[in-house]
Protein backbone atom coordinates (compact mmCIF):
# COMPACT_ATOMS: atom_id res chain seq x y z
CA UNK A 1 0.00 0.00 0.00
CA UNK A 2 1.15 3.41 -0.49
CA UNK A 3 1.05 6.56 2.44
CA UNK A 4 -1.04 7.11 4.45
CA UNK A 5 -2.43 10.77 4.81
CA UNK A 6 -4.63 12.02 7.70
CA UNK A 7 -6.96 15.20 8.37
CA UNK A 8 -5.98 18.34 9.92
CA UNK A 9 -8.97 20.67 10.68
CA UNK A 10 -6.98 23.42 12.39
CA UNK A 11 -5.01 24.12 8.71
CA UNK A 12 -7.18 26.28 6.68
CA UNK A 13 -7.48 27.14 2.80
CA UNK A 14 -9.28 28.94 0.04
CA UNK A 15 -12.66 27.86 -0.90
CA UNK A 16 -12.03 27.42 -4.14
CA UNK A 17 -15.25 26.61 -5.04
CA UNK A 18 -16.78 29.27 -3.38
CA UNK A 19 -19.15 30.23 -6.60
CA UNK A 20 -19.75 26.51 -7.10
CA UNK A 21 -22.14 26.37 -4.40
CA UNK A 22 -24.48 29.09 -5.87
CA UNK A 23 -26.58 28.93 -8.97
CA UNK A 24 -24.79 29.68 -12.39
CA UNK A 25 -25.90 33.47 -12.15
CA UNK A 26 -24.36 34.23 -9.71
CA UNK A 27 -21.01 33.01 -11.48
CA UNK A 28 -18.52 35.13 -13.48
CA UNK A 29 -19.50 35.23 -17.27
CA UNK A 30 -16.36 35.24 -18.40
CA UNK A 31 -15.73 31.87 -16.56
CA UNK A 32 -16.34 28.41 -18.62
CA UNK A 33 -17.36 25.27 -17.00
CA UNK A 34 -15.19 22.90 -15.61
CA UNK A 35 -15.38 19.87 -17.20
CA UNK A 36 -14.26 17.73 -14.37
CA UNK A 37 -16.52 18.86 -12.00
CA UNK A 38 -20.67 18.11 -12.31
CA UNK A 39 -22.78 21.20 -13.04
CA UNK A 40 -24.60 23.23 -9.95
CA UNK A 41 -27.61 21.59 -10.94
CA UNK A 42 -26.94 18.54 -10.85
CA UNK A 43 -24.67 18.60 -7.73
CA UNK A 44 -28.01 19.83 -5.91
CA UNK A 45 -30.61 17.68 -7.43
CA UNK A 46 -30.01 15.11 -4.67
CA UNK A 47 -30.45 16.23 -0.85
CA UNK A 48 -27.14 16.42 1.43
CA UNK A 49 -27.31 15.72 5.13
CA UNK A 50 -24.15 17.10 7.28
CA UNK A 51 -22.55 14.22 9.19
CA UNK A 52 -19.43 13.68 10.72
CA UNK A 53 -18.68 9.80 9.76
CA UNK A 54 -15.08 8.69 9.26
CA UNK A 55 -13.96 7.37 5.67
CA UNK A 56 -11.07 5.13 4.48
CA UNK A 57 -10.36 6.68 0.79
CA UNK A 58 -8.04 4.07 -0.87
CA UNK A 59 -6.43 4.14 -4.02
CA UNK A 60 -3.67 1.83 -5.95
CA UNK A 61 -0.94 4.03 -4.24
CA UNK A 62 -2.66 5.66 -1.10
CA UNK A 63 -4.86 5.30 2.20
CA UNK A 64 -6.40 8.43 3.29
CA UNK A 65 -8.24 8.47 6.74
CA UNK A 66 -10.63 11.14 6.84
CA UNK A 67 -13.78 12.45 7.78
CA UNK A 68 -17.23 12.90 5.74
CA UNK A 69 -18.96 16.30 6.50
CA UNK A 70 -21.79 15.46 4.07
CA UNK A 71 -23.44 13.08 1.68
CA UNK A 72 -26.37 12.56 -0.32
CA UNK A 73 -27.14 9.87 -2.97
CA UNK A 74 -24.97 10.93 -5.93
CA UNK A 75 -21.47 11.22 -3.56
CA UNK A 76 -19.66 12.44 -0.37
CA UNK A 77 -17.49 15.32 0.97
CA UNK A 78 -14.59 14.21 2.44
CA UNK A 79 -12.96 16.49 4.81
CA UNK A 80 -9.19 16.42 5.08
CA UNK A 81 -5.64 18.90 3.71
CA UNK A 82 -4.77 16.25 1.54
CA UNK A 83 -6.77 15.63 -1.06
CA UNK A 84 -6.81 13.37 -3.62
CA UNK A 85 -6.31 15.16 -7.37
CA UNK A 86 -9.54 15.44 -9.73
CA UNK A 87 -10.63 11.91 -11.49
CA UNK A 88 -8.73 9.97 -8.85
CA UNK A 89 -10.76 6.36 -8.68
CA UNK A 90 -10.80 5.04 -5.41
CA UNK A 91 -12.70 2.92 -2.62
CA UNK A 92 -14.20 4.36 0.37
CA UNK A 93 -15.28 2.35 3.28
CA UNK A 94 -17.80 4.36 5.93
CA UNK A 95 -20.43 3.15 8.33
CA UNK A 96 -23.14 5.35 10.07
CA UNK A 97 -23.24 5.48 13.60
CA UNK A 98 -24.97 2.14 15.03
CA UNK A 99 -24.77 0.40 12.06
CA UNK A 100 -23.55 -3.35 11.75
CA UNK A 101 -22.09 -3.45 8.13
CA UNK A 102 -19.71 -1.01 6.22
CA UNK A 103 -20.40 0.40 2.99
CA UNK A 104 -17.66 -0.10 0.39
CA UNK A 105 -18.11 1.92 -2.52
CA UNK A 106 -16.29 3.37 -5.36
CA UNK A 107 -16.09 6.70 -6.50
CA UNK A 108 -14.06 9.56 -8.33
CA UNK A 109 -12.58 12.68 -6.94
CA UNK A 110 -15.04 15.45 -8.67
CA UNK A 111 -13.76 18.52 -7.17
CA UNK A 112 -11.28 19.75 -4.43
CA UNK A 113 -11.06 22.43 -1.77
CA UNK A 114 -7.67 22.59 -1.55
CA UNK A 115 -5.50 23.92 1.64
CA UNK A 116 -3.39 27.16 1.01
CA UNK A 117 -1.62 28.65 3.37
CA UNK A 118 -1.93 31.73 5.43
CA UNK A 119 -5.22 31.30 4.21
CA UNK A 120 -8.79 30.73 6.09
CA UNK A 121 -10.82 28.02 4.76
CA UNK A 122 -12.84 26.00 7.32
CA UNK A 123 -13.41 23.18 5.11
CA UNK A 124 -10.74 22.10 2.82
CA UNK A 125 -11.11 18.78 1.38
CA UNK A 126 -12.85 16.92 -2.30
CA UNK A 127 -16.00 15.92 -2.91
CA UNK A 128 -16.23 12.34 -4.34
CA UNK A 129 -19.07 10.97 -6.72
CA UNK A 130 -20.18 7.36 -6.41
CA UNK A 131 -19.55 5.11 -9.27
CA UNK A 132 -20.17 1.50 -10.41
CA UNK A 133 -22.98 1.39 -7.56
CA UNK A 134 -25.22 -1.95 -7.33
CA UNK A 135 -28.68 -1.35 -7.06
CA UNK A 136 -28.83 -3.11 -3.44
CA UNK A 137 -26.01 -0.90 -2.57
CA UNK A 138 -27.77 2.34 -4.12
CA UNK A 139 -31.09 0.93 -1.70
CA UNK A 140 -29.06 0.67 1.08
CA UNK A 141 -27.32 4.22 0.82
CA UNK A 142 -31.13 5.69 0.31
CA UNK A 143 -32.42 3.81 3.24
CA UNK A 144 -29.18 5.45 5.60
CA UNK A 145 -30.25 8.71 3.91
CA UNK A 146 -33.56 8.60 4.27
CA UNK A 147 -33.30 7.38 8.43
CA UNK A 148 -30.79 10.83 8.91
CA UNK A 149 -33.67 13.33 7.33
CA UNK A 150 -36.38 11.33 9.31
CA UNK A 151 -34.36 11.61 12.47
CA UNK A 152 -33.50 15.32 12.19
CA UNK A 153 -37.40 15.90 11.07
CA UNK A 154 -38.54 14.50 14.21
CA UNK A 155 -36.15 16.34 16.35
CA UNK A 156 -37.26 19.57 14.83
CA UNK A 157 -35.21 22.71 14.63
CA UNK A 158 -32.06 23.23 15.76
CA UNK A 159 -30.43 26.41 16.87
CA UNK A 160 -27.13 27.59 15.83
Amino acid sequence: MGERHGSDPERGAVDEAATEDKPPSSTRGDEAPSPSRPSWFERRSSERYDVTWSVDCETEETFLYAAITNISELGIFVRTTDPLPVGTSLTLRFAPPNSEDSFVLEGTVQWINAVRPLHDNPNPGMGVRFVHITAAERERLVDTIRTIAYLREAAGPTSN
